[in-house]
């Protein structure tokens, strides 16, 4: 059936094309929809941060027979120190190539710190989210040529997620490739456990789901969600932005960084005009 899809896919894909192709991914496993993946979409990369549904996408992705899809990793500068070392270990385990793009002009927290002031994340997380995240992301895709990416979001997950489907087109154009979409949080650690997949230390601390050091922290008796503990006290917020509107974080982090005094710190005015 996989036949009817052109090898690859001729992109703009039409909103009929798109739904035949969801149906057709819906009936197959992870592995099948990653299989397809490779022969169908085109300049694909994974974005990762290492998360358990990525890991495991990551390894069965390894065991395909075909080349690796290279990885996108997005340092925001403010990962725990577990989280690097886990890059490190991928790395060595399965031998694949890790593009790693960091906020526009910082390579470390203290350059983040003299362009766009202390504790951003506190004063405007949107704009802070654009500028670890958006932005930087944005930029891989235009220097690396990319087209399609795979993910590791899945429905179980919740929030924006609940109504994934295996393959999406966001605003931009760019394929975002869901291949876990269905699976539940308890076959991803099943597979994880039985396939020895290299996991982030944090898990085995109370972490649910692991992203910068500022704004995660254990899940707490009583918390409910998969990604409980990720965006501590802000109940309200479940992506960081990276799988929201493009354009819409663009223009939000453009008016903020006018509306600050021209005193006031260099803000993401350059990350938004050199986009």
């Amino acid at each position: 059936m996989s036949d009817q899809f052109s090898t690859p896919l001729e992109l703009p894909l039409s909103d009929d094309t798109l739904a035949a192709i969801n149906a057709h991914l819906s009936q197959l496993s992870p592995q099948d929809i990653l299989a397809w993946a490779l022969t169908h979409l085109p300049a694909l990369y994974q974005t990762t941060a290492f998360g358990l549904t990525g890991l495991v996408a990551l390894d069965m992705l390894s065991k395909s027979g075909h080349p690796i899809p290279k990885l996108i990793f997005l340092d925001t500068l403010y990962h725990f120190a577990e989280t690097y070392e886990l890059v490190q270990q991928v790395r060595k385990r399965y031998a694949v190539d890790i593009k790693v793009y960091k906020p526009e002009g910082c390579k470390t927290i203290r350059d983040f710190e003299i362009k766009h002031g202390e504790e951003l994340w506190e004063k405007d997380e949107d704009t802070y989210d654009f500028a670890v995240k958006v932005e930087p992301a944005q930029r891989a895709y235009q220097e690396l040529g990319v087209r399609s990416v795979i993910t590791g979001r899945r429905r179980s997950q919740g929030g924006d997620r609940a109504s994934l489907q295996p393959l999406e087109v966001d605003e931009t154009g760019l394929l975002k490739l869901n291949p876990l979409f269905s699976w539940s949080f308890a076959q991803v650690d099943a597979y994880i456990r039985e396939n020895n997949v290299p996991r982030n230390q944090l898990l085995d601390q109370g972490y649910r789901s692991v992203g910068d050091w500022h704004s995660t922290q254990p899940s707490r008796e009583g918390d409910t969600g998969e990604r409980a503990g990720r965006w501590a006290n802000k109940e309200e917020k479940t992506e960081c932005g990276l799988h929201k509107n493009f354009f819409e974080m663009k223009l939000k982090a453009k008016l903020e960084e006018q509306r600050i005094p021209a005193e006031e710190v260099t803000t993401t005015s350059e990350v938004v005009t050199a986009a």
